[in-house]
């Protein structure tokens, strides 16, 4: 399932932003996000013909990213609220919402490993 492969392209990111020495702790801020994405991916997997569990494991992601966005300054805090608005564009809790987001992800998992490079 698309829900399944954007989770494990957030888990690259663990790696990729770790092995660089930032000064930002992008290890930390990868790991969280997709620790966060995990979740969503989860409860979404498990009530996916539940609009309403779907909306509320939405929101409930993009509230925590924009939480973890306000932590970190510059390109990492805007690549983890564009994240945050990608979990907040679920509104509608569809199958449809669900696979076109799943399909943005990579372009998430790139400004985030962008803004760590």
């Amino acid at each position: 399932m698309a829900v399944a492969a954007a989770t494990l392209t957030l888990a690259a990111l663990t790696t990729a932003c770790g092995a660089l020495g930032q000064a930002v702790d992008c290890n930390t801020a990868a790991s969280e996000a997709s620790k966060i994405a995990s979740e969503w991916s989860t409860a979404v997997t498990a009530n996916v013909t539940d609009k309403k569990a779907v909306q509320d494991a939405s929101s409930t992601a993009a509230d925590k990213t924009k939480e973890l966005a306000g932590k970190y300054d510059g390109e990492v805090a805007a690549a983890l609220n564009d994240l945050a608005s990608g979990f907040g564009s679920m509104k509608e809790g569809d199958l449809n919402s669900i696979t076109e987001f799943s399909g943005k992800v990579n372009g998430f998992t790139s400004k985030i490993t962008n803004a760590c490079t």
